[in-house]
């Protein structure tokens, strides 16, 4: 089995001028948008029921990046029970049982349970509807929660101190050495674009999906510095929220466009006028956050709040020597860099800060290599922690002593309601989760043990300190 994603601009390019029309139009017909996941067998036909579900999930609107981590985690299992002389329609609960130790325990490097419990959810979703759609008269399991490990975990927040953010930024992303000067053997592309992307992240809290797509008509500057979009259809959940960008990265995005963009745009502007028909061509944009042009052959407007991030991956406009991109973070091909893209050089740049680390002072780095969604988590804690002095100095002032009682007072002023709107979580609960980490237990601990002491010496505190650094690695391990 092989696994392939639909694709028109691939269809139309490498198929002739027929057959690919008559492919697009097929597509078209039954409504299978770009990335959906087709398994295709030895005969190069669709591989059933795996198709049928990907393209459900198409018409539920899953995301392309969404279907692809789903198709992965089906066809590792798919391939698992042949291994085992069955297959989806027909695998029992010991097969499934046997396919969650394998991952969690049997195989050569076994996933830790919050991801297998991300693959159970997906494998549970895939058999609840092959039994509703009649490819199977009941689910394999008798319970489907107990699919999953077991255990209990919230949401993994893990945030970066100043010295580390600006190591990430500056050392990794931006070829830097520890001290600040221009590291002669850094081999890095593009580090004024990283730098910038990793700022971007940090200080609007954007997620990667959200922050990687922006358009440059919306990262542009409002009259009194910081600038302000819309975001809807790369968001999650396609929830819609506005976005605050501060001067900051705003900043090292303009030295990006001088030092770097320029020149990528100008390298790649012929290239994509030859591909033109493949791009939605913008030649208007009007007051109201529309963009209009040629798409396909014909003339459409899409608001770019609700440009989902393929679309928004072919938008271009006509320059000097050809096609410009309209995406903030371009390639070397010219088009916005892609996902895959982005983590590559998150993990060249951990290689860079680890061998930097190895050599001489540097501030600590986790066990695990940082990702983009640290900023995110770095951007809420910090977020909250200042608008929660904040609430405390301006209750402090207030002459008035009567509390902020209405639903309105309390809406506004709230930090938790406030970080849940900027960070476009559905749930306050999932925004609650923060709070843990909002201050150090050790220093609470020291205070409240400085004084006591026991008969050899050592103090509570230090008692105290060494349960909790052991509790902490349990948790860590």
């Amino acid at each position: 089995m092989d696994l392939y994603f639909v694709k028109r601009p691939l269809v139309k390019r490498y198929g002739d001028e027929l057959a690919g029309s008559t492919a697009v139009a097929l597509l078209d017909r039954q409504v299978i948008p770009d990335g959906t996941p087709i398994v295709l067998g030895a005969d190069m036909r669709p591989v059933e029921p795996m198709s049928s579900w990907f393209r459900h999930l198409a018409y539920l609107g899953r995301v392309p990046e969404t279907m692809r981590s789903y198709a992965y985690v089906v066809l590792r299992l798919a391939e698992y029970l042949a291994s085992r002389q069955t297959d989806l329609l027909a695998a029992g609960e010991v097969d499934l049982l046997a396919y969650r130790r394998q991952r969690l325990d049997a195989q050569a490097m076994p996933i830790d349970p919050v991801t297998w419990d991300r693959e159970a959810s997906t494998v549970n979703g895939l058999f609840a509807w092959l039994t509703e759609a009649g490819h199977r008269p009941s689910g394999p399991l008798r319970m489907p929660k107990a699919y999953g490990s077991g255990m209990s975990h919230g949401m993994q927040v893990r945030h970066l101190a100043l010295d580390q953010y600006l190591f990430f930024r500056d050392v990794g992303l931006g070829g830097q050495g520890p001290d600040g000067e221009v590291d002669v053997v850094f081999r890095g592309g593009f580090p004024h674009r990283n730098r910038a992307g990793a700022e971007l992240a940090l200080m609007t809290g954007m997620r990667k999906r959200e922050w990687s797509t922006v358009l440059e008509p919306e990262l542009v500057r409002r009259p009194e510095g910081p600038g302000e979009f819309g975001l809807q259809a790369c968001a999650k959940g396609g929830r819609r929220r506005k976005v605050y960008v501060p001067a900051a990265p705003l900043d090292l995005v303009d030295t990006y466009r001088l030092l770097e963009r320029a020149e990528i745009v100008e390298r790649a502007a012929a290239r994509l006028a030859r591909r033109h028909r493949e791009l939605f061509v913008v030649d208007d944009i009007d007051g109201l956050g529309r963009l209009s042009g040629v798409l396909e052959g014909r003339r459409r407007t899409f608001a770019m709040a609700r440009m989902p991030a393929e679309l928004r991956r072919i938008t271009v406009s006509e320059c000097a020597g050809g096609l410009e991109a309209m995406a903030v973070f371009l390639g070397q091909g010219g088009l916005m860099l892609g996902p895959s893209s982005w983590d590559r050089i998150r993990r060249l740049a951990w290689e860079r800060m680890s061998a930097f680390a190895e050599r001489g002072p540097a501030p600590v780095l986790p066990r695990r290599p940082w990702r983009f969604h640290d900023l995110r988590h770095t951007f809420a804690l910090r977020l909250l922690k200042h608008l929660t002095q904040m609430l405390i100095e301006a209750e402090l002032r207030r002459a008035d002593p009567r509390p902020l009682v209405t639903l309105a007072e309390h809406i506004s002023m709230n930090p938790l309601l406030v970080v849940q709107r900027a960070l476009g979580h559905a749930s306050p609960r999932t925004t609650y989760e923060y709070l843990a980490y909002l201050e150090d237990p050790m220093t609470y601990v020291d205070q409240a043990f400085r004084a006591w002491s026991d008969s050899d010496g050592a103090s509570y505190s230090d008692i105290a300190v060494w349960l909790l650094e052991g509790e902490r690695n349990a948790q860590e391990g």
